[in-house]
């Protein structure tokens, strides 16, 4: 097979073999990202990552961090943009901020 060959048949459907290896080189939002812990630049654990927001135009443009309570019961969930957060394979940081400065931030609701 071609590795610009689409992994499935028919038009527009599935990925080239060449795609699919980049994609492997990605993060995986389950794996890597929810439910992670979320550090400042002291290395304090701030929260946790809880959700990711996905946008009209198919951007993943925040992230819910949870703050606090135990359980998930008192937790203070914020929206931060997510170009604010480091994200690598091994910790999530978002500088600049304490689980404090965190908590003073309006509260996230779903609607």
């Amino acid at each position: 097979m071609d590795s610009n060959s689409p992994i499935f048949s028919g038009a527009n459907q599935g990925i080239t073999a060449e795609q699919l290896e980049k994609v492997a080189q990605g993060w995986s939002i389950k794996e890597d990202i929810l439910d992670k812990y979320v550090y400042n630049d002291s290395n304090d654990n701030i929260g946790t990552i809880e959700d990711l927001l996905v946008t009209p135009d198919d951007a993943i443009s925040y992230a819910i961090i949870g703050v606090g309570g135990f359980l998930g019961m008192g937790r203070h969930d914020v929206a931060i943009p997510i170009y604010q957060l480091i994200i690598n394979k091994s910790q999530i940081t978002l500088p600049g901020v304490t689980t404090e400065s965190l908590k003073a931030m309006p509260a996230y609701e779903y609607k």
